[in-house]
């Protein structure tokens, strides 16, 4: 599983709760107890002395995630109203368990003030990286032992290495973190470079180090991708026909040039086509429907 590094959760977790109480990020943990005054319905409610204890609860079936940007949603919240400590939330689930509807994933306890203000925006990370996860275990599960699914840079503007967490949490695959981890040369670098061998040779040159990928469409495209050294060959938006022509001839190649080269199939990829695109042999595929799935409902239950 991806691990996430701790200033990566807590600068997604300052900036929701940021804009959850309409303060300025960079403000947010020095404000102090005037913070809390931001939850206009809260602070209306609740003095300073009343605690809550309460368990964000899984409405509906799933693969949990998300459980420790929700544990830091509360304990940072208590931090910036200068109350370090104040708030005690635990983990009841771990990262990739898969739960029941009702099952208690956060057990929280702390001034109510505290608690109720972190509460939509915790389990807001819960909702949504639970949800990547759930469908990111449903496409590899689909996909059988032989064909790695993964994910893409379609993912929630600011939230990419949660996501890229939550995937990896579900049992599916990493692809390139950013632009600057894995060279992909798509249409528009073939077209400015002149050709596909021109385009590879280059990027090669520029990064010895890094894995090179290759989108093409057609069968002859991706033996020239193997002979000018690609890594990876991306078959795109091709059908099941057009797909097991290139991988037929992708393996050819790859057994002319000496060196294994992977095929992976992105665009028009559902997870129904999955079997199919096993069995012909494909190594991988990469779909943005996993990043981009549905949340799964969350509540947090007075305890």
């Amino acid at each position: 599983m991806k691990e996430l590094h701790a200033r990566e959760i807590d600068d997604a977790v300052i900036r929701a709760l940021s804009e959850d109480l309409g303060v300025d990020p960079s403000a947010l943990l020095g404000a102090g107890p005037v913070v809390l005054e931001r939850d206009v319905t809260t602070s209306a409610l609740f003095s300073g002395d009343e605690r809550f204890t309460g368990v964000a609860v899984a409405r509906q079936g799933c693969v949990v995630c998300g459980v420790v940007a929700a544990v830091r949603t509360f304990e940072l919240l208590a931090e910036a109203a200068g109350e370090p400590g104040a708030v005690r939330a635990e983990p009841l689930c771990s990262e990739g368990d898969e739960a029941a509807p009702g099952t208690p994933v956060v057990r929280v306890e702390g001034p109510a003030r505290i608690v109720l203000a972190a509460e939509r925006t915790a389990l807001d990370f819960l909702m949504v990286f639970s949800g990547i996860a759930t469908e990111a275990r449903r496409w590899q599960r689909a996909a059988g032992p032989s064909l790695r699914v993964y994910d893409t840079r379609k993912t929630f503007p600011g939230l990419r290495a949660l996501s890229k967490h939550a995937v990896a949490a579900g049992g599916a695959h990493n692809h390139r973190a950013g632009l600057w981890d894995m060279v992909l040369v798509k249409d528009n670098h073939v077209a400015r470079a002149g050709s596909i061998s021109d385009a590879v040779r280059r990027a090669r040159a520029a990064h010895p180090e890094l894995l090179v990928e290759v989108e093409v469409e057609s069968a002859a495209d991706a033996v020239a991708a193997v002979e000018a050294g690609a890594d990876v060959v991306m078959l795109d938006n091709m059908d099941d026909a057009a797909v097991a022509e290139a991988v037929r001839a992708v393996r050819d190649a790859s057994a002319h040039v000496g060196r294994a080269v992977e095929v992976e199939v992105s665009g028009s990829v559902t997870i129904e086509r999955l079997p199919t695109l096993a069995a012909i042999g494909v190594d991988r595929v990469s779909t943005s429907r996993i990043t981009l799935a549905l949340p799964v409902d969350y509540g947090l239950d007075e305890a």
